[in-house]
């Protein structure tokens, strides 16, 4: 008998395929991608040696490593397991919170107040900007950030862009940390945010812009980086960076984020 692939087979390839490509771009975003080839190199090197040439005593320890391998995977990975499911969480609900707003509506008050505090959100940054004061702000959406909050000053005060400047102001007692906003309030200031252990990271950037990565590395929330040294205002989403931008682009940014 010849050797024959079923179309059951070709779906088994292309599914592991996927699935190796979604490693891959998951590890690469970390900053883990040569310990993902390092894998990669010792499954080829196990197969050889177990499958191909048959050596018995190699090919024993090659299969024990194996055998606890997916343990040994889960301590190694486990930020990048946990934010892989808190991903897929995330669209889930995503889609039946979208579904209940097309049926039952948003309401008009509640789009103008969130057009607004997006104006004053942007409005803060813009003034920081221009002062080079630096600020970091965090937008919770799905993922509830109050550990993260409870790390600092609750303020639950309304939003408001003086406000928010006073915050940062460089003398003021809470300008270190994260300002957190939840619930279209200014829920905590002086927070502490998880930083990045991504390696990639520009080594310029410093401690604000690595925990505006970690924090949403670890949630849905978006980050708004305020630069001390360069007054350059940048964002963060699902752990990618996008700098140098106008209040204009910003806005526009949140709009749409935020609309969804």
């Amino acid at each position: 008998m010849g050797f024959q692939i079923g179309f059951k087979d070709i779906i088994d390839i292309l599914l592991v395929a996927v699935l190796l490509y979604q490693t891959f771009k998951l590890l690469k975003r970390s900053g883990a991608i040569n310990v993902f080839f390092g894998i990669m190199a010792f499954v080829i090197i196990w197969f050889l040696v177990s499958h191909v040439f048959k050596m018995e005593l190699l090919g024993g320890i090659f299969d024990r490593v194996i055998s606890v391998g997916a343990f040994a995977l889960i301590v190694l990975f486990q930020d990048e397991i946990r934010r892989f499911f808190s991903g897929l969480g995330k669209k889930r609900k995503s889609k039946i919170i979208k579904a209940i707003r097309k049926y039952f509506g948003d309401g008009g008050q509640d789009n103008g107040n969130k057009d607004y505090h997006i104006v004053q959100i942007v409005l803060a940054c813009r003034n920081l900007s221009k002062s080079s004061t630096g600020g970091l702000i965090v937008l919770t959406r799905e993922s509830d950030l109050d550990f993260y909050a409870q790390s600092g000053e609750q303020i639950n005060a309304n939003i408001n862009s003086r406000l928010i400047e006073n915050i940062f102001f460089k003398n003021s007692p809470l300008h270190d940390g994260a300002l957190i906003i939840s619930g279209q309030k200014l829920k905590a200031a002086a927070c502490i945010l998880p930083i990045s252990k991504n390696q990639s990271i520009p080594k310029r950037m410093g401690l604000r812009h690595r925990a505006a990565l970690g924090i949403t590395e670890h949630s849905d929330a978006i980050a708004i980086v305020i630069s001390e040294e360069t007054g350059h205002i940048s964002y963060a989403v699902n752990g990618q960076l996008t700098v140098n931008l106008k209040p204009e682009q910003l806005e526009h940014f949140l709009s749409d984020e935020l609309s969804q």
